[in-house]
């Protein structure tokens, strides 16, 4: 019998990870907001409307303190009944209440800190700083308090997922694989982008996604990689690929693309592109292993100047290998965790594939104002080498509205 998913257990986990990870870099203790942020070292959640409205201390030895915005201070505690401390949280709501607003809130927020590690002997170690703004950082400065960035830390602390969360990525793949599958059965030409991304968000949503995602980029619009939305209509005939990035399943986000064309078979050099970019994801997932370096698999993604480019930040987020995870630092959707396979950095700077990470492979091919193809796959690394945990079909280009 598969037991699924022990969230009690993640949770412990998860902290644990993150206590051993504080301990091996002498942080006494954490100051962490963004909501997955939380979510990872205390089981917390929120919706996060506005940055910073909820956050926590986070202590190496000790109940961590959970400073929750207004509602769900008062909601919240009786849910959450592992959480011993609460406090309700101080936002200056970016500053539009003016500078003398905003000061007068940041000063309380940096006492109301300053205080509580004072009352546990901390006020004068150093505090480790995650996803707080510039302003926040002066007002805790203006209390003596000796800041240091904990992106790094809390990075390290979640590459490594527990079999817990490594199963919550595998449902995320899954939840998001029903998007690709509405897209085969209800995707027309005549339809624009939206229509049909609202129908394929939809299915994802009742397959029981957290947050579910997907979208199209069709005909000239799919390649270069285009992230910004434009309703374009879908005509008979187009390429188009869709990306679910962002579908989440209690806040672990999947990274997928999946390639269509639409109303016909596609054309031999539609083809040759798309079996060129899925080998070379091919030969990346097969160079992951423990042991083996990121370097290993960036050599398998050509130089950037294969497509006319100039510098290798022209290719980043596209030509890729990224982790995913629950842990978010500086962003919001999809979820960046290390290692990272790219060869802007791993060349120089690689890092070593150990079992537990969960790492997705992206790459594209195509020709500028004409088309293009993408594919992204989830895996884990085992013992063994890299095992992908998304499961739609993946070795051609699929066929809809035919």
């Amino acid at each position: 019998m598969v037991e699924g998913i022990n969230v009690p257990r993640m949770r412990a986990e998860r902290a644990a990870r993150a206590r051993k990870e504080m301990i091996k870099r002498k942080i006494p203790v954490a100051l962490v907001t963004g909501s997955e942020n939380v979510r990872y070292l205390v089981g917390f959640y929120w919706g996060e409307f506005v940055n910073q409205l909820s956050y926590v201390l986070f202590f190496a030895e000790g109940d961590p303190i959970l400073f929750a915005h207004a509602g769900c201070y008062q909601q919240m505690p009786d849910q959450n009944p592992w959480i011993k401390e609460w406090r309700i949280g101080r936002s200056w709501l970016g500053g539009i209440g003016g500078p003398s607003a905003t000061a007068q809130e940041t000063k309380k927020f940096a006492q109301e800190i300053k205080s509580e590690l004072a009352e546990r002997g901390l006020a004068t170690e150093q505090l480790a700083v995650v996803d707080f703004d510039v302003t926040a950082w002066n007002a805790l400065q203006r209390e003596g308090l000796k800041l240091m960035d904990g992106s790094e830390w809390l990075l390290e602390a979640a590459k490594i997922k527990t079999i817990d969360e490594i199963n919550c990525l595998k449902m995320t793949a899954s939840i998001a694989c029903v998007g690709y599958d509405s897209a085969v059965r209800n995707l027309r030409a005549g339809m624009t982008q939206g229509q049909i991304s609202r129908i394929v968000t939809n299915a994802i949503g009742e397959a029981g996604a957290e947050f579910a995602r997907g979208r199209f980029l069709s005909g000239p619009l799919s390649f270069e990689r285009g992230v910004s939305f434009v309703d374009r209509r879908i005509e008979h005939g187009d390429l188009l690929y869709m990306p679910t990035c962002g579908t989440s399943y209690m806040g672990y986000a999947a990274c997928l693309y999946r390639q269509f064309v639409v109303g016909r078979k596609p054309t031999g050099r539609e083809v040759g592109w798309y079996n060129e970019m899925r080998d070379r994801i091919d030969k990346v997932i097969d160079a992951i292993g423990p042991g083996a370096t990121t370097a290993d698999a960036a050599k398998h993604f050509p130089p950037a100047s294969k497509w006319g480019y100039k510098d290798e930040a022209e290719v980043l987020t596209v030509e890729i290998g990224h982790g995913v995870g629950l842990v978010n630092p500086g962003g919001r959707h999809a979820h960046y965790n290390p290692p990272v396979i790219n060869r802007q950095w791993s060349m120089e700077h690689p890092q070593v594939f150990e079992p537990g990470m969960v790492i997705a492979v992206e790459s594209l091919e195509g020709e500028h104002r004409v088309g293009g193809v993408r594919l992204e796959d989830m895996m884990v690394v085992t013992e063994t080498g890299a095992e992908i945990i998304d499961f739609y079909p993946r070795d051609n280009i699929l066929v809809a509205g035919d």
